[in-house]
């Protein structure tokens, strides 16, 4: 697929519109293309005494009804019939340059919402394959540049089309002797053009990479800044900034120089075609060929030729720009997710086959079963062989070191990750043959890194289906309950605008123990049968630790919850424990089970308890993510 179909498959919907600002154009370059021929008249029958000449197009202003030739009257007549025409062109111009506006903006738009929605769909996996900055000038930048090429490019290229054709034929029947300047000049258009357009697709290759690496450098520059100063890392990254900054300016002054050379180029050649013209009419008028003003109308046309071989020339140069946008548009909305997804079109057909629609019961109360999955990144074993049956109320706790695929394991049950063995199921049907917008409805995350948008705490919790919260009730009621058993309401209430307090961008405004309770507050908020915990308490001290998992004992009995963590003491009240090492079930049981055993979680639990006696000791309490990482220290050499 080219860049022109792949867009033509979004702007197909505006073409009537565009041929109607097309047609336009077209009347006000007809317009355009009489005004030498009005300026002949004034020159030969206003300003010189001729004789006028019967076949004229504008004879009807020389018949003597306009005014004698060399009068006042006549001069006055055509001067009218210039400004009608002008004004008329102008016009028409104006309405087709707001209408091609609008059009380009509809294909801005559209193409920004679907590859949005195609950000949307792709899994996890192929997404980690972009950085931020190429995604950014993905559905950004490229969406704005690529626009151009509908609302401007294509439009110029016809419109120079049209003019040649108009000019050459008006020029061929007055003279052809006229046509030999241009002639001769095309081929030396062309082959410019060749030359200048391959390097120009080079450099905005490079325009385009340079501007994602300034995007993903400023991007992480603003979300690390507390990091940055707190290592005293200012003048690092400022080096960062500006060496991409110079490499950016670099490639930009490479195309400037490009464009500079590519502009005199064409500059000197439409000046040459305007002398060679100038030379041929005045042998021409000097042999009594035609008149003065016939020589000013035939260089306006020669002038026109080239002006708009020139116009078609500058515009496939810049269309470079553009096919560049087009084409990583083109490959990013071609990107297949890992993860395919069924639709919900063919999960409710109910044509008897597998995918079928599930029962409000299953869907309520789902049981869980993984059998005996398997998953590999890129040639890496993440998990291996693992099965585990979870009844609909089960508590699942899991544990392990750092990189033994705590985290992957709560991901594929998610499917955010396609997996290379085994199934898992969702109350007997094999999840991928469920809808993954349904899939996922079944499930309420708590992710390892809270983030919350920077907008009200309230919106921050209240981040659900609006259909679905309606049919739960009161949002207020739900808000503050889910927030009050996340143990987030306390510090919520100190705060002077309450659930009404910006956040921040990405929560920056709160410590970390307050996003994870709010991102906690946000799950139960949304009450789905299966909770998901993904070490998300690891920076709450342990008393409101032990008080939050109180309070989701208490009061979400009947949930379905899947916790992992590296403090073992969050996983003590769960019904079964898995241990993980490098993706693989080593320790399974309940808590008395696993300590009975002595094994490796035992070793574990046994070290971390012993720190937390020590550190009932000291005055002041230890970071908690100074904590996390002397856990996951002391597991590491338990093993």
């Amino acid at each position: 697929m080219t860049p022109f179909k792949f867009g033509l498959h979004y702007y197909k919907r505006n073409v009537p519109l565009a041929l109607f600002s097309q047609l336009l154009s077209f009347v006000a370059l007809t317009a355009d293309l009489l005004l030498p021929l009005i300026m002949e008249l004034f020159i030969d029958y206003v300003i010189c005494d001729n004789i006028p000449d019967s076949t004229s197009m504008f004879y009807f202003l020389l018949d003597g009804s306009a005014g004698e030739v060399h009068t006042f009257e006549l001069f006055m007549h055509i001067a009218l019939f210039y400004g009608g025409l002008l004004l008329i062109r102008l016009i028409l111009v104006y309405v087709r340059n707001v209408v091609n506006q609008i059009l380009g903006l509809r294909l801005e738009t559209t193409l920004r919402e679907v590859t949005y929605k195609k950000l949307m769909e792709l899994d996890s996996q192929t997404i980690s394959g972009y950085n931020s900055g190429e995604l950014l000038q993905t559905i950004n930048s490229d969406t704005i540049m690529y626009k151009d090429l509908f609302c401007h490019i294509y439009p110029n290229i016809l419109d120079a089309i049209f003019v040649l054709c108009i000019s050459i034929a008006v020029l061929f029947s007055m003279n052809a002797w006229l046509l030999l300047v241009p002639l001769c000049l095309t081929p030396v258009f062309i082959i410019g053009l060749q030359k200048f357009k391959k390097k120009a697709r080079e450099n905005y290759l490079t325009i385009r990479r340079n501007n994602s690496g300034m995007n993903l450098t400023v991007q992480e520059n603003i979300e690390a800044v507390r990091l940055v100063r707190a290592f005293t890392n200012e003048d690092f990254e400022k080096q960062k900034f500006d060496k991409a900054n110079e490499t950016l300016k670099k490639s930009h002054l490479d195309q400037i120089q490009l464009s500079a050379k590519f502009e005199v180029l064409f500059s000197a050649l439409k000046q040459l075609a305007y002398i060679g013209t100038i030379a041929i009419s005045a042998i021409l008028v000097i042999k009594g060929k035609f008149y003065v003003g016939f020589l000013v109308a035939c260089s306006n046309y020669v002038m026109k030729i080239v002006q708009y071989l020139t116009q078609i020339n500058t515009s496939i140069f810049i269309m470079q720009q553009m096919n560049v946008a087009g084409i990583k548009m083109m490959e990013f909305m071609a990107r297949p997710s890992k993860v395919a997804d069924v639709g919900l079109q063919g999960f409710a057909a109910g044509d008897g086959s597998a995918r079928t629609e599930l029962s409000a019961e299953q869907l309520t109360k789902p049981d869980i079963k993984i059998d005996d999955i398997s998953l590999e990144i890129e040639g890496k074993k993440i998990l291996s062989h693992i099965s585990l049956d979870i009844p609909y109320g089960k508590k699942i706790g899991i544990a392990g070191n750092t990189g033994s695929g705590k985290s992957m394991l709560l991901e594929a049950v998610l499917r955010n990750f396609e997996l290379t063995g085994g199934k898992i199921t969702l109350s007997g049907k094999d999840c991928r043959e469920i809808p993954l917008s349904v899939l996922r409805g079944e499930f309420a995350c708590v992710f390892q890194e809270a983030f919350l948008f920077s907008n009200t705490i309230e919106s921050n919790i209240e981040y659900t289906d609006d259909a679905y919260a309606e049919s739960k009730g009161d949002e207020e009621e739900r808000m503050i309950k889910a927030s009050k058993d996340a143990q987030a309401h306390g510090f919520v209430s100190n705060m002077p605008l309450q659930y009404e307090t910006i956040v921040g961008e990405r929560g920056i405004g709160i410590s970390g123990g307050q996003k994870q309770r709010l991102s906690i507050a946000r799950a139960l908020y949304k009450d789905a049968p299966v909770l998901i915990l993904d070490d998300s308490t690891s920076a709450l001290d342990i008393e409101t630790e032990k008080a939050l998992l109180k309070s989701l004992s208490e009061n979400y009995p009947e949930k379905t919850l899947l916790i992992s963590a590296h403090r073992l003491s969050s996983v003590v009240g769960c019904d079964e424990i898995i241990y993980l090492k490098d993706g693989e079930i080593v320790e399974r049981g309940t808590f008395e089970e696993l300590m009975a055993m002595n094994g490796q979680f035992a070793a574990v639990y046994n070290i971390q308890e012993e720190q937390n006696k020590s550190m009932m000791n000291f005055d002041s309490v230890v970071d908690a993510h100074d904590y996390q990482s002397f856990s996951e220290r002391i597991g590491r050499r338990a093993d």
